[in-house]
């Protein structure tokens, strides 16, 4: 038995030094923290744009430039919010779509103006505004329409604008067709005495006619946007009068037209009507007349409609359509609009029910009156 444990301590003592000294296998170095245990499922936390970035983004899908100004042949730049251009000069714009829709000043449609011309191509629309004057100042602007058949929206995406200043040191005011202007001053809404300048650095002042003043803008009541005029920003029936603008810039001062404010107090809503007839009762042969009368806003027009007994048998009858102002003695304005249906030589088949439609934006009112035969 010793033996046995004997020789098995020689066997033993042989192979250890195998076992103890067998080379390890090479591995690399490992680097601080390695042995640190690692999540199996770790979710991987997505990169987030940075706040710049995501900025540009968003307001690149919400609207994009579609307008650029021809410099040269071959030479375009996008055009900046606003442009100074001498009077005199030429100008192109262009904007890029099939399907392009311009606003410019209206008064050069009203005129039909030769110098004013635009052309729809294939890949872009393009308007050519030539021997500028400084009556052009104003914005000019495009945008692509999406057609659904006969249907068409305006593309809110793919837009350009820019208001183009026309110097002329001659005219600091932006000309207008007449020599006086009404404003009305409506207390639930900003009013503006637009006396707009052609040099955006010009220095711009408000003045009362009488009293003789100076008016006092201090940008918040009252305050001056170079591409509008004067903006009340609550209008009081203290600001009526009649007012103007004076404009200096390296000469001598100039005046602009005089604009006469008028304060208006009136509910908004449809018409507020009335009908009456000059006789309710009427004989063979007589004239009568039947009136509709409205009360409203200054700048509110109304438009007018009839029934009368005749109407089906193409009974002939006179319309007359006309309104003015009127003032309420408190300071306040209204417009007083009638429309007076003349009858003739008076049958029986005139005798009925005389009714009036009046409508304006708001909605429309319904009013009758009777006229009998005698």
């Amino acid at each position: 038995m010793r033996l046995w444990v004997l020789l098995s301590l020689l066997l033993l003592q042989g192979t250890l030094p195998h076992v103890i000294g067998q080379p390890a296998k090479s591995k690399r170095p490992k680097e601080p923290g390695e042995n640190k245990i690692r999540p199996v499922n770790k979710k991987v936390k997505p990169k987030t744009p940075k706040m710049k970035e995501r900025e540009s983004a968003d307001s690149s899908l919400k609207s994009q430039s579609i307008l650029t100004q021809v410099m040269d042949k071959g030479h375009f730049q996008k055009v900046a919010a606003t442009l100074s251009l001498s009077a005199g000069q030429s100008i192109e714009l262009r904007c890029k779509g099939s399907n392009v829709t311009w606003n410019y000043p209206s008064y050069l449609d009203t005129f039909k103006d030769s110098r004013l011309s635009i052309k729809q191509l294939d890949r872009y629309s393009q308007l050519i505004l030539t021997n500028s004057t400084a009556a052009d100042t104003g914005e000019y602007s495009c945008w692509l329409q999406l057609c659904n058949g006969n249907k068409c929206r305006k593309d809110e995406t793919k837009t350009g604008s820019t208001y183009i200043f026309f110097t002329d040191k001659e005219e600091l005011f932006v000309p207008t067709p007449s020599y006086f202007e009404i404003v009305y001053l409506n207390p639930d809404k900003p009013a503006v005495i637009p006396c707009r300048v052609t040099t955006p650095s010009a220095k711009v002042t408000l003045h009362r006619e009488f009293p003789a003043e100076e008016i006092e803008t201090d940008g918040t009541d009252i305050l001056y946007d170079v591409k509008k005029g004067f903006v009340y920003q609550h209008p009081t029936s203290d600001h009526k009068g009649i007012v103007y603008c004076k404009a200096e810039s390296q000469g001598a001062p100039q005046i602009s037209i005089k604009y006469h404010l008028l304060y208006v107090e009136v509910p908004k809503g449809p018409p507020s009507t009335t009908i009456s007839a000059s006789s309710n009762g009427a004989e063979v042969s007589d004239s009568i007349h039947v009136i509709c009368t409205v009360l409203g806003e200054p700048d509110v027009d109304v438009n007018f409609r009839w029934q009368y007994p005749g109407q089906e048998s193409e009974r002939p009858v006179i319309i007359q359509n006309f309104w003015r102002l009127i003032n309420r003695g408190t300071g306040h304005t209204t417009r007083i609009s009638k429309s007076i249906l003349l009858v003739g030589d008076f049958e029986a088949r005139d005798a009925g029910n005389y009714i009036c439609i009046a409508q304006n934006l708001q909605g429309e009112t319904t009013v009758a009156t009777k006229v009998e035969l005698k």
